[in-house]
């Protein structure tokens, strides 16, 4: 009879096992088809095309994902950094949307191709003309940017996404250094190292934009000297007619006195 019941026992155990192996197995199973899920995570960011060089002009993108399963992003707002304004800021065409640029006045002014400049690009705004950035998609937002700031290693702007159903996401807390990031990160445009094309970059700006002066210089400077050349060709003209006139006069006056 012990030995009945003792094999019973290992039985009744041996089944409790598999049965917890099944078991975790199977939560196993449910955690990771859970996580896969779970759609990814992304936000609202901004790249160069290239290199960012401090003091220099650079291409950049600002990259806007949709996150939602059943609305479309229709609007969003690039703020920029306050402590280093940007003087040059120009947008590309974007099919499907239009951008709208803002001024604000500088409490200090810019010095730029040799001039003082006292306001400077705080925002861009673009809106959706149509459908704007679907479920399941992203759009690329490109603006030319400077001159970069020499003093700074990147920058930081403020974005704010809205979607079609009137949700707003606020992409506008900035990365703290040793921290994780954030829920709702700012896009940060990283700022490499000083270089000569970054500066033969300004400076082909300053060069284009003296080259430009010149060249009207010359062109009025010519223009000036043609209308100079065509006065005395009219002048000269006008006095050989002159001359011929009193020329022929003074033969007809001859031919009245000898008739007479």
């Amino acid at each position: 009879m012990s030995a009945l019941s003792a094999l019973s026992g290992l039985s009744a155990l041996s089944s409790s096992v598999k049965a917890s192996r099944v078991s975790v197995v199977g939560g196993v199973a449910a955690s990771a088809v859970l996580l896969l899920s779970v759609p990814a995570f992304a936000h609202v960011s901004v790249s160069a095309e290239g290199e960012a060089a401090k003091g220099g002009y650079a291409t950049v993108n600002f990259k806007v994902p949709n996150e939602m399963d059943d609305a479309s992003t229709n609007k969003l707002e690039i703020s920029f950094p306050e402590d280093h304004p940007l003087a040059s800021v120009m947008t590309s065409p974007v099919p499907g949307w239009t951008a709208k640029v803002t001024k604000t006045k500088l409490d200090k002014p810019l010095e730029m191709h040799g001039e003082k400049i006292d306001e400077a690009v705080s925002k861009v705004t673009w809106t959706a003309d149509g459908k704007g950035v679907q479920p399941g998609s992203f759009q690329k937002f490109p603006l030319s940017i400077g001159a970069l700031p020499e003093d700074a290693d990147e920058l930081v702007f403020k974005a704010v996404q809205t979607y079609d159903n009137k949700e707003v996401v606020r992409w506008i807390e900035p990365q703290q250094k040793g921290q994780e990031e954030p829920e709702h990160p700012a896009p940060a445009l990283a700022l490499t190292a000083a270089s000569d094309e970054g500066h033969d970059a300004a400076a082909s700006h300053d060069d284009d934009a003296k080259e430009d002066a010149k060249s009207d210089d010359e062109s009025e400077s010519a223009a000036s000297a043609d209308s100079s050349d065509t006065t005395a060709r009219v002048l000269g003209v006008v006095g050989i007619v002159v001359g011929v006139a009193g020329v022929a006069f003074g033969v007809l006056a001859g031919r009245r006195r000898a008739n007479s």
